[in-house]
């Protein structure tokens, strides 16, 4: 394997449990979760803690996924703002899913605290920073929105965001101090130590290849050949979902989300370049997303080649942007190179589903994973306990395939290239 092939900057804590042989054995469970994921684990720990019987599997090790591998960035809401939602889904349910949205950054925060978790993190804000007049009017209008619900948010001028993010070629951006930065490594494994703590079994290098129902219990069968029964399971492999439940990987088009670490900065480079430790991300058509790391590093992050990357080279689009963005960093050696697997929804919104009774499944992060599925675990967790449908954000809906989706990576593949090359000329 290169060296470049996957090298993350993100560390474990120093006491991480293993979770190989933590299987359950005889009884029906209450519910087994695929994925060991933010979300499974998140619905794990809550579920626990009302008093459930919970079985965690996952195909690879806790960690190695998404979850594990993201730019640690912690956004509250969604791609749309408060009116569409209201709008979209009327005026109940709307100002619920609103309401819920708003809070999906304090589900992570206040976890850490609460649980006094070995995780990093930073809560100074994050940065939509636009880069055209559109995306600055779209800015403000964002700045409305949630200023009338009272966030604690700001729009700010081209001045501002370039003192800010000490970076070049910003018009202006919005400044929502509600989100933070997280080691995502480190939130991941902690909070599967907790959800164990609190009486959830999770066992690694579990594939789930089978399910089946028998007498209105699910039989749960892994390739290593244990069966377990529960009385309900909960898919939460998003962009890692395979062919288990038929349909559901079609539901959703699966991206590598590509990211470089540098070495530490200068002091001198360090002082002028995101002096207050916000998030950005910024408003291209394919963006790119950047932060500090907890030892001085910049580490970027954007979309790469469909298929997995082999060498050095395949990250130079993420160099190319940040030598854009900071010519000053041109001398400054990348040290680190990654990727991990993110799911989009056609509609660019989370989709929840139960194709059977007990049969539970949610795909689509949209980029805001770590606040929205930690938030959204808890309420996966009221609802496996009490059967009240009310208690998810997002209405449950029926698995609709994605037509043509063979062809859909092709035409995605020729989007991306496409769409960089539109933000070029916008530079």
């Amino acid at each position: 394997m290169p060296v470049a092939f996957s090298d993350p900057i993100w560390r474990k804590p120093k006491a991480v449990p293993a979770f190989q042989s933590g299987l359950s054995s005889g009884g029906t469970l209450d519910a087994v979760i695929v994925g060991g994921g933010i979300m499974g684990l998140s619905t794990a720990l809550h579920a626990a803690r009302a008093g459930l019987s919970v079985q965690v599997l996952d195909a690879g090790a806790i960690g190695q996924g998404a979850s594990g591998l993201n730019g640690g960035q912690v956004i509250p809401g969604l791609k749309y703002d408060p009116e569409w939602l209201l709008r979209h889904f009327g005026k109940e349910r709307g100002e619920a899913l609103v309401e819920f949205t708003a809070a999906t950054a304090d589900a992570v925060f206040d976890l850490i605290r609460n649980e006094k978790l070995a995780v990093p993190f930073t809560r100074n804000g994050w940065i939509q920073a636009a880069h055209t007049e559109t995306a600055l009017t779209a800015a403000a209008n964002r700045d409305r929105q949630w200023r009338s619900r009272g966030a604690d948010v700001e729009l700010l001028d081209r001045a501002g965001i370039a003192a800010m993010t000490g970076a070049r070629g910003y018009l202006g951006g919005w400044l929502d101090r509600r989100a933070g930065v997280i080691d995502p490594l480190s939130y991941t494994l902690e909070l599967a130590r907790v959800a164990s703590a609190a009486g959830a079994s999770i066992a690694e290098q579990q594939r789930v290849v089978k399910l089946s129902k028998e007498a209105g219990v699910w039989r749960v069968s892994t390739q290593s050949g244990t069966e377990l029964r529960a009385k309900a399971v909960v898919l939460a492999t998003n962009a890692y979902t395979d062919g288990l439940l038929p349909g559901l990987a079609q539901t959703i088009v699966p991206l590598h989300s590509f990211q470089i670490a540098t070495a530490p900065l200068p002091a001198d480079l360090a002082a002028t370049i995101l002096p207050g430790g916000q998030a950005v991300s910024d408003s291209r058509r394919i963006l790119i997303y950047y932060r500090r790391s907890p030892d001085g590093r910049m580490v970027l992050g954007g979309r790469g080649r469909m298929a997995l990357p082999s060498r050095a080279a395949d990250w130079a689009h993420c160099e190319r942007a940040l030598i854009r963005l900071y010519p000053a960093l041109a001398g400054v050696a990348v040290e680190k190179r990654w990727f991990g697997r993110v799911a989009l929804t056609p509609d660019h919104l989370p989709h929840l589903h139960e194709p059977e009774k007990g049969l539970l499944a949610v795909v689509g992060c949209q980029g805001r994973g770590v606040g929205l599925m930690s938030a959204l675990g808890r309420r996966m967790a009221n609802y496996l306990a009490s059967g009240d449908a009310g208690q998810l954000p997002f209405p449950l809906s029926p698995i609709r395939p994605i037509p043509f989706h063979a062809f859909r990576q092709v035409g995605v593949a020729a989007a991306i290239t496409w769409y960089r090359m539109l933000d070029a000329f916008e530079r």
